[in-house]
């Protein structure tokens, strides 16, 4: 998400920003910058709203960054970088069996790899992808002048549906992830951060750590949206983090007519048709 958004230093002349005063308890709990930085918040009185230490742990860093950015900045505390989880590969033999557009846990590149149906007559050209039918390009995060009227107010909702299923039922995770993630990619779009999307890998393994924890992961996903939302309004981003690129249309998939998703598990690309 936002930096993710910017990656803003804690340092000073002196070095990092003192927790001296925040709880031990806390402090001995914590085992990262971002979680040293709840303690300091904590401690002067600026934690209302906040997650419980054991709830903040269980969110991937750039999310814990989000939801420090405002404590922080009433505070006149500066977060630390923003160092992402690496995100563990999935194994190979797992496959989400979804409705169309089918979809696959993103893997290594191997010799000739499968591409996915619907993108065998594509060509993957750098920023391009180039159908018999349609091109699409690579989608980067857009200033907030060039937005629609409206998608950062309260009625623009990421509007994700709780997961009613058994969560050991890999076919029906699978499903709901499936089409939670075909919601997730437009609506990214749509508040133009079509470069800080998460991947399918990163999407799923979000699901079971939330709901694992006992964590409502719609409810979280739609908390976080309204988090970026209003970043939005006051933020700046980058189009983009980095030059990589896909390596193949082996690690593409498609949402709809007019989105395609590539991944590397690591990295996430999305690719819009053009008019």
């Amino acid at each position: 998400m936002i930096a993710f958004r910017k990656q803003l230093l804690i340092l000073f002349a002196a070095g990092w920003v003192s927790t001296a005063g925040a709880n031990e308890t806390c402090l001995v709990s914590a085992q990262s910058d971002l979680e040293r930085m709840y303690c300091e918040i904590v401690e002067r009185g600026g934690g209302a709203g906040l997650p419980s230490m054991v709830d903040f742990k269980r969110n991937d860093p750039k999310v814990q960054a989000l939801l420090l950015r405002q404590p922080a900045k009433r505070l006149s505390l500066t977060l630390p970088e923003v160092a992402a989880r690496p995100e563990p590969k999935p194994k190979p033999e797992r496959k989400p069996e979804a409705p169309t557009p089918q979809r696959e846990f993103a893997k290594e590149s191997v010799s000739e790899p499968p591409i996915a149906q619907g993108l065998a007559d594509c060509r993957l050209s750098g920023e391009l992808i180039q159908c018999p039918n349609a091109a699409y390009k690579l989608a980067g995060n857009r200033s907030l002048a060039s937005l629609e009227n409206g998608v950062l107010e309260p009625g623009n909702r990421l509007g994700i549906e709780p997961f009613d299923g058994v969560r050991n039922d890999d076919e029906a995770v699978r499903g709901y992830l499936s089409a939670a993630y075909d919601r997730y990619i437009p609506k990214m779009l749509a508040i133009g951060l079509g470069a800080n999307t998460m991947s399918f890998t990163a999407f799923h393994n979000a699901f079971h750590t939330l709901e694992s924890g006992g964590v409502d992961f719609s409810e979280r996903m739609d908390q976080t949206y309204e988090l970026l939302k209003q970043d939005r309004k006051t933020l700046g981003v980058k189009a983009r983090y980095h030059d990589e690129l896909p390596e193949n249309l082996a690690q593409c998939v498609t949402i709809d007519r007019s989105i395609i998703v590539c991944d590397n598990v690591g990295t996430n690309w999305v690719f819009v048709g053009t008019k």
